[in-house]
């Protein structure tokens, strides 16, 4: 992951990684927190709900373009189908539930996704996916915290 950011000023490095698909916030706090960066830690959690624009818009624009047949639409079609039953019976909140659950798939372009996927009107939908990396961003904050402050206490051990 370092050499994705390496040379690049702080504040850009955390920006880049909060970008990336798959990393988002759920990579890049625990290496902020990992760095001693943590002043950079509102750039993350803004620049993670920043995704739903681009994402939810450039869908409207371009999912017509993409074949049937190529990964994307596969991979939209994986977001659809893992994220319709939460939707369907929660709504907004489902949404949110989908967007917080840090594992990989569930991040704030698969909310996005999913929300303009399942027709989500985008005022809620930005709502539920700004909700959603809310939560993820202080499980995942508290999670980061939590292993930084036990591997301090075990080196202190040794």
């Amino acid at each position: 992951m370092e050499e994705l950011v390496a040379g690049l000023p702080p504040y850009l490095k955390y920006l880049v990684l909060a970008f990336v698909p798959t990393i988002e916030l759920r990579g890049a706090v625990p290496w902020a927190v990992q760095q001693g960066d943590r002043l950079y830690l509102p750039l993350i959690l803004i620049a993670n709900q920043l995704i739903f624009w681009p994402t939810y818009w450039g869908l409207e624009l371009l999912y017509e373009l993409i074949p049937e047949d190529t990964w994307v639409h596969r991979k939209l079609e994986r977001i659809r189908h893992k994220a319709h039953p939460l939707v369907e019976r929660y709504g907004v909140l489902g949404l949110a539930v989908f967007v917080s659950v840090p594992l990989p798939g569930t991040g704030a372009y698969s909310g996005s996704a999913a929300a303009w996927l399942l027709d989500m009107d985008w005022r809620k939908a930005f709502f539920s996916v700004s909700l959603g990396v809310l939560i993820a961003f202080f499980v995942v904050w508290g999670l980061s915290e939590a292993v930084a402050a036990g591997v301090v206490a075990f080196r202190a051990l040794l």
